[in-house]
């Protein structure tokens, strides 16, 4: 009676048959996902049906009742009101100035370095600098604003305690932060566009407009809608400008979301039911999203 071995090279050749290579080159991402994503939403759906609190030892099941609590919430649906309209009044914004950027620097403006990184520097700043740094500017008495509507013989404003303009106020801070990703997004897809499409257009006639809207912009579209999706679910996502510069004020309203939440769960302790809104706003977000790319597919067709 004979016995064999199995040697190492033919228990890791088995190993290779049974479990496809490219898992097992996926398997340390697949682990970190499962880890820090998959898991806390699971955990997160699951407070969501309990009445979880920080004050409280032993949450109980209460199945639906916090998202029922949800949809009757009329300062959820203002909140999520505020966010939709900032993202409405940023987005454009965002899009529109940093393809203006790009294309500005895209012609050879000379000293090119530094409008590079002119407009882009700001994105590299923390938000607690963006934050301090635009709170000195809005200042009704000493800030740049309201002297240089002084200046030219203008009442000044109060930017962040005037409800019909502290949103917009937070407009303009945010495009000033934000808008150098997209803007690097946008160059960086100019200076893939072909050479010799400018150069037939230019053959054909074509002068400096025309090679824009019918050569670059279209070239630019793919691009425009991918950075349109990211930059609305950035918004949506909004929190820590608004936090640093009115705390959601004047009287709520510039209050997103995200605040929301985060004062019904740390400040009123109810974990269980900002589990539940949080579930009720990822929802819209991802019918937003939904309808945004089967739009740009259409598009695309």
């Amino acid at each position: 009676m004979s016995t064999h071995l199995a040697s190492p090279g033919g228990l890791g050749a088995g190993l290779r048959r049974a479990v496809p290579p490219g898992l097992l080159f996926a398997l340390p991402f697949l682990v970190l996902f499962a880890l820090f994503l998959v898991w806390p939403l699971a955990q997160g759906l699951w407070m969501s049906l309990t009445d979880t609190s920080l004050s409280a030892h032993d949450p109980s099941f209460v199945g639906t009742a916090n998202y029922a609590e949800a949809l009757g919430d009329a300062e959820m649906w203002r909140t999520i009101g505020h966010t939709v309209w900032f993202t409405v009044v940023s987005t454009v914004p965002l899009v529109l100035v940093a393809l203006g950027m790009a294309l500005l620097v895209h012609t050879g403006l000379p000293g090119q370095w530094v409008w590079r990184l002119a407009f882009f520097a700001p994105y590299l700043l923390p938000v607690g600098v963006i934050g301090l740094l635009w709170t000195w500017l809005y200042q009704p008495d000493l800030g740049l604003y309201n002297h240089l509507l002084s200046a030219a013989g203008l009442d000044g404003l109060a930017w962040l305690s005037d409800e019909s303009v502290a949103l917009y106020a937070i407009v303009v801070a945010t495009l000033w932060w934000t808008v150098g990703f997209n803007f690097l997004l946008f160059l960086a897809a100019l200076q893939a566009v072909p050479d010799h499409l400018y150069e037939a257009a230019a053959l054909d006639g074509a002068g400096a407009w025309r090679r824009l809207w019918h050569v670059t912009l279209p070239q630019l579209r793919r691009i425009t809608g991918v950075i349109t999706v990211l930059q609305v679910l950035a918004s949506l996502k909004v929190f820590d400008q608004v936090y640093l510069l009115t705390k959601g004020g004047p009287d709520g309203s510039t209050r997103p979301v995200v605040e929301y939440l985060y004062d019904v769960g740390f400040t009123g302790y109810r974990l269980g039911y900002a589990s539940a809104i949080s579930y009720v706003f990822f929802a819209l977000i991802l019918l937003a999203s939904a309808a945004q790319f089967l739009a740009l597919r259409r598009r695309e067709k």
